[in-house]
């Protein structure tokens, strides 16, 4: 299965997939006025973000001081008729819950593509991957002749791979493949931003905690989008 597109640029021109995610971030970050209501904090994970030990990889340190507050891990007050377990990303805030008991819900910051903002509906994970490979489409290996070789083989896990250290596939209520992925990215400083296409991306540290929550299925990982 081919697994969304997501080429972090490193000083690279950014190219659009047909479908599928991009890690290169515009200029255009969430300002005031698009971040939403305001909500209680109830713990804020500052220190959740240091140098990260996981399946043989050393992640580094995220200079969290870099990244606005309202993107940083948090538990806040959320209330919501969807049942505890459900995931809700907003993708105009730049926020995604995942929802808990008792009207609270653990906050992350994201990064969505501009395929990914006009996007909304329901889903599910179908499943999901530590350290994924990533598989380029075969249209952005034309447009970029240096990546045909990840097409058929793919590019394998590591610190530069551009799904980062989780993806969760999301599945439509018919049981197909969106093409929309949750997934981790070593860019963090994209995280607030609109990319050139695609997915859902959060930093690798915030998506190891997420992926700890989810379990895969139609009846226990519900994922809503909204804008």
């Amino acid at each position: 299965m081919r697994i969304c597109n997501a080429f972090p640029v490193f000083g690279l021109l950014a190219t659009l997939a047909l479908a599928g995610c991009s890690t290169t971030s515009d200029s255009a970050s969430v300002d005031d006025k698009g971040a939403g209501p305001t909500v209680q904090t109830a713990q804020i994970f500052n220190d959740a973000y240091g140098v990260t030990k996981d399946a043989g990889y050393s992640l580094p340190a995220i200079p969290i001081d870099r990244v606005k507050p309202q993107f940083r891990r948090q538990v806040v007050s959320y209330q919501t008729t969807e049942r505890p377990g459900t995931i809700i990303v907003n993708t105009r805030e730049r926020f995604l819950y995942y929802i808990l008991a008792n009207g609270k819900a653990m906050r992350y910051g994201i990064g969505v593509g501009k395929q990914g903002f006009a996007w909304a509906g329901t889903a599910y994970v179908a499943w999901k991957q530590e350290w994924p490979n990533w598989h380029p489409p075969k249209e952005m290996a034309v447009r970029r002749p240096d990546l045909a070789k990840y097409v058929e083989d793919g590019m394998g896990p590591g610190l530069t791979n551009p799904l980062g250290a989780r993806a969760m596939y999301l599945f439509n209520e018919d049981g197909k493949d969106t093409l929309f992925r949750l997934h981790g990215t070593p860019e963090w400083a994209s995280i607030g931003t609109a990319a050139s296409s695609g997915c859902i991306r959060l930093m690798n540290q915030d998506v190891i905690d997420l992926y700890s929550r989810v379990r895969p299925g139609k009846g226990t990982s519900k994922v809503v989008v909204i804008q």
